[in-house]
């Protein structure tokens, strides 16, 4: 059966959380992981570069480690077989057959009788591979999918949610964790009639902005003090990096994860001293180009062109009017306040359509009165850029 092989948690060279980050986030998981009567489908939701698979790779270490893992399958647009949703369930399989010696017994069955079935449809996929054989064992397992909005789907609602919700009821044991940007077909995907009354959300951008500050300030101290151990060469003075330092760079991240492991890696570059490159981060205390020229951009642009492609003119006007006024004013204003202020210009309709595509990147609120936000400079900062 076909599958593909580096897509679990222990391949590749993906990073887990710092030890001592994230403690609150990963033990809300695992509590949602112990209770029987709970919700079977867990939606770790956040805006991109908050950290979600960062955290979903350690949540995958933990419970491996303690025997209730399954399964995880860790999207990514970079490679073919792993932004191919007809992969994610065959993959699956065939982790869970290696797991278990009664899955496998089962599977094998199915395999007798049908070889080709891992190219068929996602739900004879499902139906087959992965629902018979937990029906006929029972086996309680957690399975992880980590990143799917990076998967290719042409699906109003994302195919592999619309499947999983005709078949969650038939499988109580088994467990599902799965991440992603609340993009259009996911958080449609999430709100199907059947899916989500058994589905927990946890929205990354809306942990409490101390503890995440907390976790952020704890990560930058640790990773910037680590850099002086490995560059004999250069001299640091005492206590580098200084709290003051690194009280600063916690306000400049402002709960983006992206942006202090982007300065982490800036100022650790090898070609550099690193003393220097964390000064240049500091004088710039309202900008983010260095941080952005380091990552940042290159993450806004694979949101944004993911968002928006085969756009004519006339919608790339749309979205610089739209879109600029959301990012240049200095109180921010709700999809109804901005169709007033555009009222020549552009309708509610319009500029709804315009913003729902931004979920990855703007704090866009379902109530249209509730004013829609900017989560990280660096995103304004991106746009107005002529770089």
């Amino acid at each position: 059966m076909h599958h593909t092989i580096k897509a679990d948690h222990r391949c590749g060279n993906r990073q887990g959380c710092l030890g001592g980050t994230r403690v609150n986030v990963l033990q809300q998981f695992e509590d949602w992981l112990e209770k029987e009567q709970g919700q079977r489908v867990f939606w770790l939701n956040g805006l991109a570069g908050t950290g979600k698979s960062t955290i979903a790779q350690t949540f995958a270490e933990i419970t491996f480690a303690e025997g209730k893992l399954g399964a995880s399958f860790f999207c990514s647009r970079d490679f073919e077989d792993r932004s191919n949703l007809e992969a994610i369930l065959p993959t699956l399989a065939f982790q869970l057959a290696y797991r278990y010696p009664l899955f496998r017994e089962n599977l094998l069955q199915v395999l007798r009788g049908n070889p080709g079935i891992g190219h068929g449809s996602l739900c004879s996929q499902m139906e087959t591979l992965i629902v018979g054989p937990f029906q006929a064992t029972q086996i309680p397992t957690l399975i992880i999918i980590d990143a799917l909005d990076e998967c290719r789907d042409g699906e109003p609602a994302s195919a592999l949610l619309s499947v999983l919700s005709r078949y969650v009821d038939k499988i109580p044991h088994v467990k599902f964790f799965i991440t992603g940007r609340p993009e259009p077909r996911i958080r449609s995907g999430f709100r199907l009639a059947s899916l989500q009354p058994h589905t927990d959300i946890l929205r990354l951008h809306d942990v409490e902005s101390n503890v995440v500050n907390s976790d952020i300030k704890f990560f930058l101290k640790t990773q910037l003090s680590d850099i002086t151990k490995n560059r004999s060469t250069c001299k640091f003075v005492e206590d580098w990096p200084s709290s003051q330092d690194v009280d600063t760079l916690c306000r400049k991240a402002a709960g983006f994860f992206i942006y202090a492991s982007t300065v982490v890696k800036f100022v650790g570059s090898q070609y550099h001293p690193p003393d220097e490159r964390l000064a240049l981060i500091i004088s710039l205390p309202q900008g983010t180009s260095h941080e952005g020229k380091g990552g940042i951009d290159f993450l806004y642009t694979q949101v944004l062109e993911q968002a928006f492609h085969n756009i004519d003119q006339d919608y790339c006007l749309h979205f610089r009017l739209v879109v600029g006024v959301v990012v240049l004013i200095f109180n921010p204003l709700s999809i109804k306040a901005l169709s007033d202020l555009l009222k020549n210009c552009s309708t509610q309709s319009k500029i709804h359509n315009t913003l729902r595509a931004l979920h990855s990147v703007l704090l866009i609120p379902d109530n249209i009165e509730d004013p829609v936000q900017i989560f990280h400079k660096s995103f304004p900062d991106f746009l107005v850029d002529p770089g």
